[in-house]
C-alpha cells in the first residue's frame, strides 16, 4: 500500500492536473467508480487504478483528487483519439467550457455515429471536468481534431441569427453538426453548407448554452436521419 506523498504514482496524477502535461504524456485522469467502470467496459486499459484503503491511504487519494476528500478510486489512463467520420459527427471551434466539451461529447455518443471533432481553441477533453461532464463516453467515443475544412460531410453550422430554423433545413447524409464558442459563435470564414436556428419563443432567451443547443439540434438531425432510412 502506498504510504508516501512522494510516491511517483501519486505525483503523476498531480502533474496531470495541467493540461500541458497530459499533452506532453499523453495521459489523464479518471475519478471514480462510475468512470473507472465505464472504461473497463469500453476496454480501456488503465496505467494503474489506486483504489482508496485498498493500494493507497485514502487520505493520500484524498490530496491528489481533484473531487476533495471521500475518493475512493482514481485511474489514469492514455488518451485516445479517433479519426473523424461517420453520418453524423459534431465540430466545435472555439469552445472553451471543459464542462460543455465532455456534455456534447457524451451526446453525440447518445444520438450520433460518429466522434465530436475538436477544432481550434476547444477545452481539453481529457481535462478533469470534460472527463466528469462525458460520464464514461469519452472512453467509449474518444474524440477526433480536425479543422472544419478538413472534414466530409454537409456541413450544418448553428446560429441564433440564421434565416432558417432547424427543421426547416434539408439534410444530405453525412451531416457535420457545427458549433462555434459559446459567445462568439463560428468566426467569419469558416465554409459550411447551410446554417439554422433553433426556433425559441419571442420573449426567450437571445441564445442557448452551447451544450443545450448541440443536444437539440442532434436530437432534432438524428431523428430526421432515422425517418429517412
Amino acid at each position: 500500500m502506498i504510504t508516501s506523498p512522494h510516491n511517483e504514482k501519486l505525483k503523476l496524477i498531480r502533474r496531470l492536473q495541467a493540461r500541458k502535461h497530459r499533452e506532453r504524456e499523453g495521459l489523464f485522469v479518471a475519478e471514480g467508480e462510475d468512470l473507472v467502470e465505464a472504461a473497463e467496459t469500453a476496454g480501456a486499459e488503465a496505467e494503474f487504478v489506486l483504489v482508496a484503503g485498498r493500494d493507497v491511504e485514502p487520505a493520500l487519494l484524498d490530496d491528489v483528487s481533484e473531487l476533495g476528500s471521500g475518493t475512493r478510486v482514481i485511474g489514469v489512463y492514455r488518451q485516445r483519439w479517433e479519426v473523424p467520420g461517420g453520418d453524423l459527427q459534431v465540430h466545435l471551434y472555439a469552445v472553451g467550457d471543459p464542462g460543455n466539451v465532455g456534455t456534447i461529447i457524451r451526446t453525440a455518443h447518445a444520438l450520433g455515429d460518429g466522434p465530436v471533432v475538436l477544432g481550434p481553441g476547444c477545452a481539453d477533453p481529457y481535462s478533469p471536468k470534460a472527463v466528469r461532464a462525458s460520464m464514461g463516453s469519452l472512453f467509449a467515443r474518444p474524440p477526433a481534431r480536425a479543422e472544419l475544412g478538413a472534414l466530409h460531410g454537409y456541413k450544418l453550422a448553428l446560429d441564433a441569427h440564421a434565416g432558417a430554423d432547424l427543421h426547416e433545413v434539408g439534410l444530405e447524409p453525412p451531416v457535420v453538426l457545427c458549433l462555434g464558442g459559446e459567445r462568439e459563435g463560428l468566426p467569419a470564414g469558416q465554409e459550411v453548407d447551410a446554417t439554422a436556428r433553433i426556433p425559441m419563443r419571442p420573449d426567450g432567451p437571445e441564445s442557448l448554452n452551447v451544450a443545450a443547443a448541440a443536444a437539440m439540434a442532434l436530437y432534432e438531425v438524428a431523428n430526421r436521419m432515422a425517418a429517412r432510412a
